[in-house]
């Protein structure tokens, strides 16, 4: 576990109103929460941070959850946070997870989207779309639609591509991507994996949302949650896929006021 890093943060919301995190997934950033964000912004303080390695936050190797878990931890710190609503989607659910069994005191409610607290067989996929955004040729793009074109034979799915196509950014030099895929590639086995040394449970409120059409929370990943979140509500979200808040906004946005009507 290293230091903490000083997260980029978005804020939206009344100053005085409970608060809010919102944590994005692998490849994501704050961004990504601001149009489910916004009618929370009316009764919350909602903060979007980017976590490490990802939209305008530092580089580092370590990708560890109890470090990134101890960054967001750090920034309710440096914002005098006793405590926070806490909102993660896949990779950014794991780091929830993880602040809720580090620190339980800091979480009054934990949401945790199409993730579960266990290992994860997709290193291929995800090393193979790595390599794709690698091997694009950013000296030879004019524009986000030639490098959508050129990474379309090995990453098919026009929504994935653009979804990827927001860490490329464009400087007075050229093109180049904001996130440090070497790192990202490097750390995709501790990534994938759940921490063993993560032990305990959370006795809080926690809602587990997910997507029908997804492989990622399972029947045979129950019992995990259930040991460390003993109070886990399910909730499927039916014929949705892995990005739960994007193909299903309005279900979402409902699934989450649940969540927040809920006292712990």
């Amino acid at each position: 576990m290293t230091d903490p890093l000083a997260l980029h943060e978005q804020r939206l919301g009344r100053s005085d109103g409970p608060v809010l995190i919102m944590l994005h997934g692998l490849y994501g950033s704050g961004s990504n929460w601001r149009s489910v964000a916004k009618p929370f912004a009316q009764s919350h303080q909602v903060i979007l941070p980017d976590l490490r390695n990802h939209g305008r936050s530092p580089h580092h190797c370590d990708m560890g959850y109890r470090s990134m878990a101890g960054d967001v931890l750090a920034l309710m710190d440096r914002h005098g946070i006793a405590n926070a609503a806490v909102v993660g989607h896949s990779m950014g659910g794991k780091v929830a997870m993880t602040m809720a069994l580090q620190a339980p005191e800091r979480l009054t409610h934990l949401m945790v989207v199409d993730i579960a607290p266990v290992n994860y067989d997709h290193k291929s996929e995800h090393g193979d779309i790595i390599a794709a955004l690698q091997n694009l040729d950013t000296d030879n793009i004019q524009d986000r639609d030639d490098a959508d074109h050129a990474l379309a034979h090995a990453i098919p799915k026009p929504l994935v591509r653009q979804f990827l196509l927001t860490n490329l950014q464009r400087s007075a030099t050229g093109w180049s991507w904001r996130i440090p895929l070497q790192i990202l590639a490097d750390s995709l086995p501790e990534l994938l994996r759940w921490p063993s040394a993560l032990t305990g449970c959370w006795r809080g409120r926690a809602y587990f949302v997910y997507g029908g059409a997804s492989n990622y929370v399972e029947p045979s990943s129950h019992p995990a949650i259930d040991a460390h979140f003993p109070t886990a509500q399910y909730h499927c979200l039916e014929g949705i896929g892995h990005w739960v808040h994007a193909q299903a906004p309005a279900a979402f946005i409902k699934q989450l006021t649940d969540c927040l009507a809920e006292s712990q």
